[in-house]
């Protein structure tokens, strides 16, 4: 009888606990995952994401390792977008090609302040970029993310975007849905075409870049 009374006990516990998780909402919701690097079919890397909504807005971490094209770690790569996307902050700290690199950027109505080091040098560059850039470091791949986060299956006609190859330049491209392929995206950059192939909610699950020889693939 004593146990049937803690296990009732228990259970009302429970349900009043999600119940007010419900009302007071906690802590966000956070989706994480891992992105297999392919080059040339050799899977030669990899970066494990997390991505949240907080009080201020949109949050993507990333962490990760690449030998080829170019050997780079990502020890830390954090952007920061409000609630409609607009970036606001940038961090990246790892390697590139055995050199080791730190960049921090503000971002406010299209000025970008970053504070660079690579190895031995500091320095301060500033920019201006479209209010609603997108950030796409390269050679980082998570970051196109924001892309289909913000678009989901929601894109009926092509648009031209901006993508800021942050902290170097920014470039004009075209995005366009693939309609054979459900919500997928495709951007054309230049000669080059990305192709983001999406579930209906905007979940990335491979980018393909054929010029490049590279495939990244959600595993």
């Amino acid at each position: 009888m004593f146990q049937k009374s803690v296990s009732l006990f228990i259970s009302l516990f429970i349900v009043l606990t999600m119940a007010l998780l419900s009302f007071f909402p906690g802590a966000p919701v956070r989706e994480r995952g891992r992105f297999s690097i392919y080059f040339m079919e050799e899977k030669v890397g990899y970066e494990e994401y997390t991505w949240f909504q907080d009080e201020r807005g949109f949050v993507l971490e990333v962490e990760g390792r690449m030998t080829k094209p170019i050997r780079m770690t990502i020890e830390e790569l954090t952007i920061r977008l409000d609630n409609g996307f607009i970036p606001n902050y940038f961090k990246f700290r790892g390697s590139v090609s055995g050199v080791e690199q730190e960049v921090t950027s503000t971002l406010r109505e299209g000025k970008v302040l970053s504070s660079i080091k690579m190895g031995d040098q500091e320095y301060q560059q500033s920019a201006e970029v479209r209010r609603d850039t997108f950030l796409l470091p390269n050679p980082m791949f998570s970051p196109y993310m924001v892309i289909t986060k913000k678009f989901q299956c929601n894109l009926e006609e092509s648009v031209e975007l901006s993508g800021y190859i942050i902290p170097q330049v920014e470039t004009l491209f075209m995005l366009g849905l693939q309609e054979e392929m459900g919500c997928s995206l495709l951007m054309e950059m230049g000669a080059t075409q990305i192709e983001l192939l999406t579930d209906e909610q905007g979940r990335l699950n491979e980018i393909r870049i054929p010029l490049q020889k590279l495939r990244i693939v959600r595993d």
